[in-house]
């Protein structure tokens, strides 16, 4: 069976027991809707224009957090791997910080930026910035030292050692840790919204949660998943196939 009716399959399964808990009523219907009332629902936010302009502001904010934490994390990352001696040190001071719940920055954010927009993407920034730091640094770090050797016995030096040969070897690595970063920056993201967001998907769950709309919550709640599986499997799985293939990685 191909792969997307093998996924068709699995999530009208699943859609299947979901009407069957509604039909059997094992929760009221305020506490569990049935799925054509979240689609209703869906359909009533993008009539009105408030699902699409929410999901349009989040995902602007998330393409700025994510830019940023790519530029800032690849440079810290090519930092720390070219510390020699502390670069052990700083890949466990990386590795500290990325375990920080990210939501934790958000006091920080309002003291230095005030409650307003860029308090919200500094947040969505510093949950996935340290992500991508240690995926260029390790992605680097790994890789194997006769390559390093023969780049350095060819003339390549400094800047050009890592430009030329280290970034382009270590692109594998360092796609799949961008990957995982992504979606620190959405989780950050929905988290900084939830807290404080004028407009965006988080705030329009805010909104369904405070009038007890829970067909409302969950069609959001179904907008963001939907979100990061397109993401991911639209963007970084081609992505990380179109470089396994150029190195010829490819699983057979």
């Amino acid at each position: 069976m191909p792969a997307v009716l093998r996924k068709a399959a699995f999530f009208a399964i699943l859609l299947l027991f979901w009407q069957g808990a509604c039909s059997l009523q094992f929760c009221p219907d305020y506490l569990l809707p049935a799925p054509w009332q979240v689609v209703a629902s869906l359909a009533q936010g993008w009539r009105e224009g408030t699902l699409l302009y929410g999901l349009l502001i989040s995902l602007k904010r998330m393409g700025i957090g994510f830019g940023l934490a790519v530029l800032l994390g690849g440079a810290l990352g090519l930092l720390v791997g070219r510390s020699g001696p502390l670069a052990q040190a700083g890949r466990s001071l990386l590795m500290g910080l990325q375990s920080f719940p990210s939501i934790c920055w958000f006091p920080f954010a309002i003291i230095l930026l005030g409650l307003q927009e860029g308090a919200i993407i500094f947040v969505a920034v510093m949950g996935a910035v340290f992500s991508a730091a240690i995926a260029t640094r390790d992605g680097i770090g790994n890789l194997p030292r006769n390559l390093t050797g023969a780049a350095l016995t060819l003339g390549a030096r400094g800047w050009r050692l890592y430009t030329a040969v280290k970034l382009p070897a270590a692109l594998p690595g360092i796609i799949t840790g961008l990957k995982q970063s992504w979606s620190f920056t959405w989780r950050s993201l929905m988290g900084g919204e939830l807290l404080f967001g004028n407009l965006g998907l988080g705030h329009l769950l805010m909104q369904a949660r405070d009038l007890g709309d829970m067909p409302r919550v969950l069609g959001v709640m179904l907008t963001i998943l939907l979100v990061g599986m397109i993401i991911e499997q639209g963007l970084f799985a081609r992505l990380e196939r179109a470089v396994q293939r150029r190195w010829g990685l490819e699983s057979n």
